[in-house]
């Protein structure tokens, strides 16, 4: 990880599909080419670094919800296996019955093998992907996402939920929300990301932000299918850890 400051890898959200939610670290995106992304730096190659770390955030989880959402800035596969190891502990020793990954499509034939892994402990595994826009222009030639397929039935076929990243020049009030509709049509649940300023070129359209924020977010803020967030810390995660004052 080239960013060496501490940032927040646990939380609680409580409104819609009420869950923990923790960040843990892996090995890496192995994709590492979409233009709008710099999540991927948050990786290490040492494996007992990584776990140790996620060791940490695991130890948190309390079960409160029965329902616990593991992303790494990359997918599944990414984690060590100690780390999916303790995954499947904690989620036996806190009694979490359903368990939230994340995965690239290009990892999408890892999918079957762990849901059945976790079937077997009696947990259900969710997986979530960034498909960012059913655009297959716009997402393959300006986001560069790495999803060689256009018919979003297929696109999909192996994931439970999406998320959709909106706020980029070019979006239209009407080409967003035939994204959400047709994510709501094929997924059982949409995850709307705002873009935010990062490290990368690509940079937050306001105006399209605007418009987002006049004619769609009212339309969808309160369908519990429907997770927005403003800015990509929303859930919690993800922001730079405000250090504990001393008494």
């Amino acid at each position: 990880m080239t960013n060496q400051k501490e940032m927040e890898r646990y939380s609680v959200i409580t409104e819609k599909n009420p869950r923990e939610i923790v960040l843990l670290r892996g090995s890496g995106c192995r994709w590492r080419r979409c233009t709008f992304c710099d999540y991927h730096l948050d990786y290490s190659r040492d494996e007992k670094e990584n776990y140790h770390l996620n060791r940490r955030e695991l130890a948190k989880v309390t079960g409160r919800y029965h329902c616990l959402e593991a992303i790494n800035s990359g997918s599944f596969c990414d984690l060590d296996e100690r780390t999916m190891t303790l995954i499947e502990e904690t989620c036996l020793k806190r009694d979490i019955r359903q368990l939230h990954f994340e995965c690239h499509w290009i990892h999408r034939a890892e999918i079957p093998a762990v849901r059945r892994r976790f079937a077997d402990r009696g947990i259900t595994v969710k997986i979530k992907s960034g498909i960012e826009t059913f655009d297959y222009n716009f997402r393959e030639n300006i986001l560069r996402k790495g999803i060689d397929e256009a018919d979003p039935a297929r696109i999909c076929a192996p994931f439970d939920e999406i998320c959709l990243l909106f706020g980029l020049t070019g979006q239209t009030a009407a080409s967003m929300r035939r994204d959400i509709e047709t994510g709501l049509a094929l997924n059982e649940r949409v995850c709307i990301n705002i873009m935010t300023e990062n490290t990368t070129a690509v940079r937050p359209d306001r105006d399209v932000i605007a418009v987002f924020a006049r004619e769609l977010y009212p339309l969808y803020i309160d369908d519990p299918r429907v997770d927005i967030l403003m800015e990509n810390t929303d859930f919690g995660v993800g922001g730079e850890q405000i250090p504990a004052r001393e008494l």
